[in-house]
């Protein structure tokens, strides 16, 4: 079975993606495989916003291809080696990919794909498309790279979009790192209620209840330092304005823009603008690609807390290929928490 961008259904720059802009077909894949390819049965896909980005004919970014219409879409992905002509690889491996197409089986190029330890991350091969994989590497880095934490500085942190698949981790990277002060936002009373009890942040605000800027004055009557933002609007405006001088934003993301025709990174308002300038605030594109070189050390990192329980991993997962289109329409509009994990087969 393979999962295609649907010619019909696509939502254009200003639309909300649906599960209809997908559609499920059967097909064939060849008899055989050539030398230096494998075939291999998929496990996991991820689906995750910057897919948005995709649906669109212009990207907005140079190292992100548009899905071209009625071929078969593709993301993060994890799968299971069945045969193999690659000197590297084996019957067996567990091999992963950015670029792993949506189908339940297929061949594969196997200098495209990077093999698997699953005893890195107890046995959990999923956390590699999460936690262990580009998601934590996002968090991690932009914590280090673009956040100037520094242990017994006495600093605050406050992650918007913090149940999702990066902010959950950023926060409590933000913390092992040398935070002092974490305060989350975001969508439900459970999101909340999960940060503060399970991953160790100070406090959560339930965006959607309440007045915003008056709970963060409360949960940050020091001002915020470092800002994580995957959301980027009204929310990011509100927490900026309670940033002190010099402080510092991650700019990882901004999902409620995504279905606008904005250039990325948005435009922020005037008086927005004026903050950061007169509080030299950083506030620089975060792009993890550009830190490769440190992959693999913090991947190892990433995979040592996990081992040690110090990072708490959550998935929301739905079973099979045929609902990948509704888990990415749902993951769009907050319907997960933690990272959103496809389980195509078992």
């Amino acid at each position: 079975f393979i999962y295609l961008f649907n010619s019909n259904m696509t939502p254009g720059k200003n639309g909300v993606p649906v599960a209809e802009n997908f559609r499920l077909e059967q097909s064939t894949i060849a008899d055989t495989v050539q030398a230096g390819q494998v075939r291999v049965k998929t496990l996991y896909l991820s689906v995750d916003p910057y897919m948005r980005c995709r649906m669109n004919e212009d990207t907005g970014s140079d190292y992100l291809q548009p899905w071209q219409l009625s071929e078969v879409a593709d993301g993060g992905g994890i799968g299971v080696v069945e045969e193999s002509k690659h000197q590297n690889l084996a019957k067996g491996d567990f091999v992963t990919s950015f670029t792993w197409p949506w189908q339940t089986a297929a061949i594969l190029d196997g200098d495209l794909l990077q093999k698997l330890v699953p005893q890195l991350v107890n046995g959990r091969l999923s956390y590699f498309l999460g936690a262990a994989g580009i998601t934590g590497l996002t968090a991690l880095l932009g914590v280090r790279e673009k956040g100037h934490v520094a242990a017994g500085a006495n600093q605050t942190m406050v992650v918007s979009g913090a149940a999702g698949a990066c902010g959950s981790l950023a926060g409590q990277i933000g913390r092992l790192e040398g935070c002092s002060r974490v305060v989350g936002i975001a969508g439900t009373d459970e999101k909340c209620s999960i940060l503060v009890q399970e991953m160790g942040f100070d406090a959560a605000i339930n965006y959607k209840k309440g007045d915003v800027a008056k709970q963060l004055r409360e949960l940050c009557p020091g001002g915020v330092d470092v800002y994580f933002d995957n959301v980027g609007g009204d929310i990011s405006d509100t927490v900026i304005s309670q940033m002190n001088q010099n402080s510092h934003i991650i700019l990882c993301g901004q999902i409620s823009q995504y279905n606008k025709d904005v250039p990325y990174p948005p435009p922020l308002p005037p008086d927005t603008e004026k903050i950061l300038k007169e509080r030299n605030i950083t506030r620089e594109r975060f792009l993890v690609l550009n830190y490769m070189d440190k992959q693999e050390a913090s991947v190892l990192q990433l995979c040592q807390w996990i081992q040690e329980g110090k990072l708490k991993v959550r998935e929301t997962v739905v079973e099979g290929l045929a609902n990948i289109g509704a888990a990415f329409q749902s993951m769009m509009n907050g319907g997960n928490i933690g990272k959103q994990i496809v389980l195509v087969s078992k």
